[in-house]
């Protein structure tokens, strides 16, 4: 069992260190460190980068060198990747690719938080649209989750229906937002993960839900998993979860494509 989705304090997450020890403890035989990155100069999500400190192109090669020093602690007997969410809009495409050709990460991981300038996991910023108005908040969001998948940027596409987080937005998906998303994956090299961010809240939500899962198995579309940790004491109990799941419904996950 390998975590390919884990935060550290390079971005939103705690400590580097106590990151790894919480990975061994678990029993995980590798964890990739997937660190947010904002390169958009637009002013939300500008303001995003600043407030959050999604910021890894700035600070990359520090967390390179943080991550070597791990492996090469006589006592870490795990693997450890050096990866990164990238934050996506089409319009951030060129920029996207510059930088992750500088970096070379490991494997990339890429995810979409906002549409039209409003971040998906935010109920207040859809609490006064219609009907109308938040279907097509929808529409949007897998129409860019889609252009993601058709840049061929990434390795990874992450938590595919965020907006299943956010009460407004919550079951508006449908199937034909399922069948376009796995469409796309399947003429694709990115995959899809399966994210455990969620799992074990009260909110028990796994992404994608069984139904756009299922969508996805049906178009013979590989998976790899992911926990979404953020602080030690959520990996062990999240990559737990995954392990019974993936069992359950006959999953073999595989590796980022970065990796093989």
């Amino acid at each position: 069992m390998r975590d390919f989705h884990a935060h550290t304090n390079y971005s939103d997450g705690e400590f580097l260190r106590g990151m790894v020890q919480a990975a061994a403890a678990a029993g995980l035989e590798g964890i990739g460190f997937t660190d947010h990155c904002t390169v958009s100069s637009r002013e939300e999500p500008a303001t995003v980068r600043n407030v959050y400190g999604f910021n890894l192109d700035l600070t990359y090669e520090r967390r390179r060198q943080a991550i070597e020093t791990e492996r090469k602690r006589e006592d870490v007997s795990i693997e450890i990747y050096d990866g990164v969410e990238m934050d996506y809009d089409p319009r951030d495409e060129s920029e996207i690719r510059e930088f992750l050709a500088e970096a070379n990460f490991d494997y990339t991981i890429g995810s979409v938080h906002g549409v039209d300038g409003k971040n998906v996991q935010v109920p207040s910023n859809f609490a006064e649209l219609t009907e109308a108005e938040l279907d097509g908040i929808v529409d949007d969001y897998f129409e860019t989750l889609v252009s993601l998948v058709e840049s061929e940027l990434f390795d990874v596409a992450a938590h595919l229906d965020l907006i299943e987080r956010t009460a407004p937005l919550r079951g508006r998906a449908t199937t034909d937002h399922y069948e376009r998303v796995a469409e796309a994956f399947a003429d694709s090299r990115t995959i899809p993960e399966i994210n455990a961010g969620r799992a074990v809240s009260d909110v028990a939500l796994v992404h994608p839900s069984d139904p756009f899962l299922e969508t996805l198995r049906a178009h013979d579309v590989s998976v790899t998993v992911g926990t979404d940790s953020h602080r030690p004491n959520e990996i062990g109990e999240r990559a737990a979860f995954l392990k019974e799941y993936l069992a359950e419904r006959g999953i073999e996950p595989v590796a980022p494509p970065g990796l093989e």
